[in-house]
């Protein structure tokens, strides 16, 4: 009989002394105790979520109460990158005006960083969506039921983006870290 560890050896977990072989109970495939149950879709969203969430639900943005598709429906990845780049090259040409003109004298990408930065957040504060949110047909809105997203939530916000990172991974809602912990979602207007 095959087992990892010998039977006899009172200090090994009774766990580690079963044949590999064998399954737990006696019945159906071997599968080592207390293995995680196997999800359907990504499963990032599941640890995402956090502890206790409730189901991911049918469509993304259910659990926020939005609607499926149409207006105030939840963006998808590929038109929120495209309107990212879309503002990364607003950004590139007035950083470029401004370091041409001579009013900044650092390089072009560090002004375009500055520039991207701050156009996001004040026209995410006054407007609910940046240039490239505006082309594309989205906005960004406050899902906690306030009205708008306030200075500080876009300026976290577009911090959060500005580390790249956060913005990578998504919940089963498909917001992003930085939405998660500003409390914004990115719909279509």
């Amino acid at each position: 009989m095959d087992t990892m560890l010998h039977r006899r050896q009172p200090h090994v977990a009774p766990t580690l002394r079963m044949p590999r072989d064998a399954p737990p109970g006696g019945v159906g495939p071997a599968a080592y105790p207390g293995d995680m149950a196997r999800t359907s879709g990504s499963g990032l969203g599941s640890w995402l979520s956090g502890p206790g969430a409730p189901d991911a639900g049918t469509y993304p943005g259910e659990r926020l109460g939005l609607p499926k598709a149409g207006p105030g429906s939840i963006a998808r990845f590929g038109r929120r990158i495209a309107a990212l780049c879309v503002d990364w090259l607003v950004s590139l040409g007035l950083a470029a005006l401004v370091v041409t003109l001579g009013s900044m004298s650092v390089p072009v990408q560090n002004a375009q960083l500055v520039v991207w930065f701050v156009l996001g957040v004040v026209s995410v504060r006054l407007f609910g969506f940046s240039p490239g949110q505006l082309a594309l047909g989205l906005k960004v809105t406050a899902v906690d039921g306030r009205a708008y997203v306030g200075a500080g939530r876009a300026l976290a916000r577009g911090v959060l983006i500005a580390l790249v990172i956060p913005a990578l991974f998504t919940d089963s809602d498909l917001r992003g870290l930085h939405d998660l912990a500003t409390k914004t979602a990115v719909v279509k207007r």
